[in-house]
């Protein structure tokens, strides 16, 4: 794997996939980038889910490469963006855990944080955001336009988008009304059909200079709520016990029906937005990226149906568990012509290498200080060398946990805040269920993993974790 100095070299790699002589900035690609929310390892069709059809997704894997060890920030939503904008893991990041604000919005990242947006807004690329954003509401210093964004549209606030038909989304630091329903299943605009829309306008709006598109879908989060041309597609596939409501969520008549058309409506979207690339002639010097913030969410809260719908497939755990179902997300990676088609990755690798990426692509230096290593080499076809630092993620909530990820070992620490400090090891290579505990066999490793999860983390004055002033332990 080419190290963070190799920056000009990968970029003339980059360069020459398309036959440009010489690394100039017309030839730094496009990126878009695609983030669904709360979307399970196996809830795509290439990773083997059976019942939801993604047949855009699917095609993108086919002409692309697919991922199969790739991890989310965090096993929840602000910290998992976080990561993935920053390049650091969560033993270093602001963000650790999900933190509402009064009124709107999440705890806001501060105004001097190094984000993926300003890095390539510095590269000359113009930068859009559009979807749910959830690191700092309306007039914090997290909000999008001051984190390296110039044009930005969506949710600012995680609750705020667990309606997707609300009255206004945010453009710009303004509130846009809508024609919304603050308490139905339908409306007259389903704000996931408003930001394919948005994200449609900034790419042909900006088709004549390298831009930067991160499109964070609000969906499949819930609640199940979806126009009805999506949901007559599976209405009566299955039996679908209707959703009384309850935790704060609506109630559905068909909630299996609706979960699936929110994914598949998602998927068309992705089509769409490829579709538009290849019409404008950009897919040839274009990135696209699509991925999950976190694993599928909690069985049976707000109507979904994780079980049904194998969402984590073999995995244990969903979203807010640092077992392998809450972290391990799909990743899809397309790029004609430059990142070769039908390809696998079996690597380890997760959100804070987007920002070393994306700096890469750009034709930059990596910038020092950052928990990711670039996956450019990867994107390229490279045989992937051995990742040289281990995967760390750390939530103080949900009983407060710890995972870490290096080669084939992972290792687990839960319910810290009733005082647990046993860690948990698990070999993936022969146990992706995470269901024997192996530490006793391999003491070495234990030992090692267990000394990593104090020198790979400094404490948080805002997300301490239970073990936070322990002598000897996470300092």
């Amino acid at each position: 794997m080419m190290r963070h100095g190799a920056a000009g070299l990968a970029f003339v790699l980059w360069s020459c996939a398309t036959g440009a002589s010489t690394p100039r900035p017309s030839a730094a690609p496009n990126v878009i980038f695609v983030l669904a929310d709360d979307l399970g390892y196996a809830e795509l069709g290439c990773y083997g889910q059976t019942k939801i059809r993604t047949p855009h997704i699917d095609q993108l894997a086919r002409e692309g490469m697919r991922f199969t060890q790739h991890y989310s920030g965090s096993p929840v939503c602000a910290p998992s963006r976080c990561t993935l904008l920053t390049g650091l893991h969560t033993g270093h990041s602001f963000i650790r855990d999900n933190r509402e604000q009064k009124v709107e919005g999440q705890l806001a990242i501060p105004t001097n944080t190094r984000t993926a947006g300003r890095l390539l807004q510095e590269s000359g690329y113009v930068t859009g955001f559009i979807g749910k954003w959830g690191l700092g509401g309306p007039g914090s210093s997290g909000v999008p336009e001051k984190q390296g964004f110039d044009h930005a549209y969506g949710y600012l606030c995680q609750r705020h988008a667990h309606n997707h038909y609300p009255k206004y989304l945010w453009r710009n630091g303004e509130k846009v009304p809508l024609e919304g329903n603050d308490r139905g299943l339908t409306g007259a605009q389903h704000s996931h059909d408003s930001m394919t829309e948005e994200a449609l306008q900034f790419v042909r709006d900006h088709q004549d200079r390298p831009f930067l598109l991160y499109v964070a879908y609000a969906i499949p989060h819930l609640a199940i709520q979806v126009p009805e041309d999506s949901l007559s597609e599976y209405q009566g596939v299955w039996p679908d016990p209707p959703y009384e409501g309850g935790n704060g969520y609506l109630p559905h008549p068909a909630p299996r029906a609706g979960y699936a058309a929110m994914v598949t409506r998602m998927d068309r979207d992705v089509g769409r937005i490829r579709k538009l690339l290849e019409e404008l002639g950009l897919d040839k010097n274009t990135v696209m990226i699509f991925t999950s913030d976190n694993g599928p969410t909690y069985d049976r809260i707000g109507g979904s149906d994780s079980e049904f719908f194998q969402s984590a497939g073999e995995l244990r755990g969903l979203k807010g568990s640092v077992y392998e179902g809450g972290i391990r997300v799909p990743l899809v990676a397309w790029g004609p012509g430059r990142i070769p088609a039908g390809a696998v990755n079996h690597q380890p690798s997760g959100f804070q290498d987007w920002l070393p990426t994306f700096a890469q692509l750009a034709g930059r230096a990596i910038p020092g200080g950052l928990d990711g290593e670039s996956l450019l080499p990867a994107l390229l076809g490279d045989p992937a060398a051995p990742r040289r630092s281990p995967l760390y993620f750390e939530i103080a909530s949900y009983g407060g946990q710890q995972a870490i990820r290096d080669k084939n070992w992972k290792a687990v620490r839960t319910e810290m805040v009733k005082g647990n400090r046993q860690v948990q090891l698990f070999d993936l290579s022969e146990d992706p269920g995470e269901t024997r505990d192996v530490g006793s066999e391999h003491p070495e490793v234990l030992s090692r993993m267990t000394r990593w999860m104090s020198d790979l983390r400094t404490p948080s004055a805002e997300f301490p974790l239970a073990l936070d002033g322990e002598e000897g332990v996470g300092s």
